[in-house]
């Protein structure tokens, strides 16, 4: 087991979001948390790396507690968080983007063979590798986003919304790499997806969040299977 939640509850300030989340990403696994917005979802990835929340739980990660880490003891630890927004600095070109990712590594010969992986996955972002990153498009960005975390050699990537105002066509594009990533090197992904047909197909596991709660797991083809998620997130 890499990651390993129990009883994650967590707030803002004394406003109450997670009532005792559990849930567990094998090594290798892609897993979907899908719910509704407000459900709880941003806040769980929040919580798990001690990003503006005050938390409660326990977190394993690796086989070692987290809980009580900083966030940049956690990302250190091997936990790559793309939030929601992208988070990319504007200002700096798109290389330096890739190379800020590497920040907490050495090894010059390493981090620019990592860059050429990042351009292996995502040729666009070579093309643009002086360019600003605040010129690129929403597309550009979101790839920029996840290279420049997987620059860091984290075990687990935990993405936020990543097709959120994307082109459809562009959202098949990032997520194809996302299996690819996934298939290549083994790397462990927790997704937050509204869209929860693409997310399905991307996962191996899914759960299904509630007012702060996990209502439902399971299989994704057999939570796809399911009337209720299929009533209320497939659209059918």
């Amino acid at each position: 087991m890499l990651l390993d939640v129990n009883q994650l509850a967590a707030r803002y300030g004394s406003t109450s979001v997670l009532h005792g989340v559990d849930l567990q990403v094998d090594n290798g696994e892609i897993c979907a948390l899908l719910g509704a917005n407000g459900a709880g979802k941003t806040t769980t990835l929040r919580a798990l790396c001690q990003l503006m929340v005050k938390t409660e739980g326990t977190v394993t990660f690796s086989g070692q507690r987290i809980d009580g880490f900083t966030t940049e003891r956690i990302a250190r630890a091997g936990v790559a968080h793309v939030p929601d927004g992208r988070g990319t600095f504007l200002g700096l070109t798109t290389e330096e983007n890739l190379l800020l990712g590497a920040s907490s590594r050495g090894g010059a010969r390493a981090i620019a063979s990592d860059i050429e992986r990042m351009y292996g996955y995502f040729p666009r972002l070579r093309e643009r590798r002086k360019q600003q990153a605040g010129t690129l498009s929403g597309g550009e960005q979101q790839m920029l986003a996840i290279g420049r975390a997987l620059m860091g050699r984290p075990k687990l990537l935990m993405l936020d919304e990543p097709s959120f105002g994307l082109a459809p066509l562009v959202v098949q594009d990032i997520f194809n790499i996302m299996r690819r990533i996934n298939r290549e090197e083994g790397m462990a992904i927790l997704l937050i997806e509204q869209n929860a047909n693409i997310a399905l197909d991307l996962a191996h596991r899914a759960y299904l969040i509630e007012q702060g709660r996990i209502v439902m797991s399971g299989k994704a083809d057999d939570m796809r299977k399911n009337a209720r998620i299929r009533q209320a997130y497939l659209g059918d």
